[in-house]
């Protein structure tokens, strides 16, 4: 009985060890612009409008979206709490879009740097990268306010 219960308390330690908790799922994000942006905060909302091109301007500039692939943590943990919907979800919207010729969606790309060279060559570049991600000085973070 006694070597059962030892077994038992190895095997409950071990899932604790290789299951991770849901904290350690959730992938951390930053927004990023390009430097020359004068915005330093935005809106949850608004952010998800930038993304999803029903925003077009800021200030001077066009509006210049870029997503990562939609096989990311990253783009998952972004779309469930900036759109509030899943990844499938923000692709069944873009392909509404397309269909009723309305807008074509941001670029996909594989990697956080290459949301920063998007970025960081447009003044309207607005993406999102891991939040461990090293950002060089031509592109700057926004706060996002939940409201």
């Amino acid at each position: 009985m006694k070597k059962y219960a030892i077994y038992l308390l190895a095997l409950g330690a071990l899932c604790l060890i290789l299951i991770p908790s849901s904290a350690q799922e959730k992938q951390s994000y930053v927004v990023i612009v390009n430097a020359e942006n004068p915005a330093t905060s935005l809106s949850k909302k608004r952010v998800s409008r930038l993304l999803l091109k029903e925003i077009s301007r800021w200030d001077a500039h066009a509006a210049e979206p870029v997503d990562l692939d939609s096989k990311s943590k990253v783009r998952e943990a972004f779309s469930k709490e900036i759109h509030g919907r899943s990844v499938s979800s923000i692709k069944n919207y873009w392909q509404r879009q397309i269909f009723s010729g309305k807008a074509v969606p941001p670029p996909e790309v594989a990697t956080d740097a290459a949301v920063i060279s998007f970025v960081k060559a447009r003044p309207g570049g607005i993406g999102y990268v891991s939040a461990q991600t090293r950002l060089p000085s031509d592109v700057k973070v926004l706060t996002v306010a939940s409201k």
